[in-house]
C-alpha cells in the first residue's frame, strides 16, 4: 500500500472548495508526477517528450504510466496547435487495459489565462472501436514576480461523445481541478506543485469517486525557449 495517508489533512480544505462529494462516493489519496521536456526545432515549433507516473492507495501503488510525444507549432502570436501520441500502461490494482492514445489540441495564451481544447482518440485492445474524449481546460496564473513564479488554478472537463463495447460510456465523465504554485528551478526548468482534485461522476451503475492527489510536474525547456505551460 502506498504511504499517501499524510495527504488527507492537507487535502480537506481544497476538496471542500473544488468539488461537492456525492453521498455514496469512494475516495482515494494519490500522487501524480510528470516530466515534460520541450525541445525547440525552431522558434515556433517544438517537440515535447512526456513521462507520467501516477500512484494510488486504492490501487496498491503505481497504477498508471504514460509515455508520449507532442509536436507543437505556433500559428499566431497567442495560438499553438499540437498533435501527439501516448502509450498508456495499467499496473497493480488498475484493471484497465493498456491503451494507445492519439490527440489533437489548440492552446491559447491570453495574458494571465491559458486555455487548451484537446480531443483524444483511445485505441483499446479489448475492442476495435475508437473512444473519443473532448477535454477543454482553462488555467489562470497570478504572477508573483518574474516570468515563471505564480500561483495558479485550473479546471478541466472530460466529455465522452461516444460509447464503445470495450467500456467507454458517453456523457460528462469527470472534472479535474488544480490549485498550486509554479516555481522556476534555474533558467531552464519550471516546477508546478499543487493539490489536484478529480471527481468522477456516478455513471452506468458505478459509484462516484473523488481523488485527492499531490501533483508534481517538472517542465524542462531546452535552450531556455519558453512555450505555453499547462498540465496534462
Amino acid at each position: 500500500m502506498l504511504p499517501l495517508r499524510y495527504l488527507r489533512l492537507s487535502c480537506l480544505l481544497p476538496a471542500c472548495m473544488l468539488a461537492v462529494p456525492a453521498r455514496a462516493q469512494q475516495e482515494d489519496e494519490q500522487l501524480w508526477t510528470q516530466i515534460n521536456t520541450n525541445v525547440p526545432v525552431t522558434e515556433d515549433v517544438r517537440v515535447t517528450l512526456e513521462q507520467i507516473a501516477r500512484f494510488s492507495d486504492r490501487q496498491d501503488g503505481l497504477y498508471q504510466t504514460e509515455f508520449g510525444v507532442l509536436l507543437g507549432a505556433k500559428v499566431a502570436k497567442r495560438i499553438e496547435l499540437g498533435l501527439g501520441y501516448r502509450k498508456v500502461g495499467a499496473h497493480n490494482g488498475n484493471t484497465a487495459a493498456n491503451e494507445n492514445r492519439f490527440r489533437q489540441q489548440v492552446v491559447g495564451t491570453f495574458g494571465a489565462f491559458t486555455t487548451r481544447f484537446r480531443i483524444d482518440e483511445r485505441v483499446n485492445p479489448r475492442g476495435d472501436e475508437v473512444g473519443f474524449r473532448i477535454r477543454p481546460l482553462v488555467r489562470y496564473n497570478y504572477r508573483l514576480g518574474g516570468r515563471t513564479t505564480a500561483l495558479f488554478v485550473s479546471h478541466e472537463s472530460f466529455f465522452l461523445p461516444n460509447t464503445t463495447r470495450w467500456g467507454q460510456r458517453s456523457g460528462y465523465e469527470r472534472m479535474r481541478n488544480i490549485v498550486g504554485l509554479m516555481l522556476p528551478i534555474g533558467p531552464r526548468m519550471v516546477a508546478d506543485i499543487g493539490y489536484l482534485n478529480q471527481y468522477r461522476f456516478a455513471r452506468s451503475g458505478s459509484r462516484a469517486q473523488m481523488d485527492h492527489a499531490l501533483n508534481l510536474q517538472l517542465t524542462i525547456n531546452i535552450r531556455g525557449v519558453l512555450f505555453p505551460h499547462v498540465h496534462d
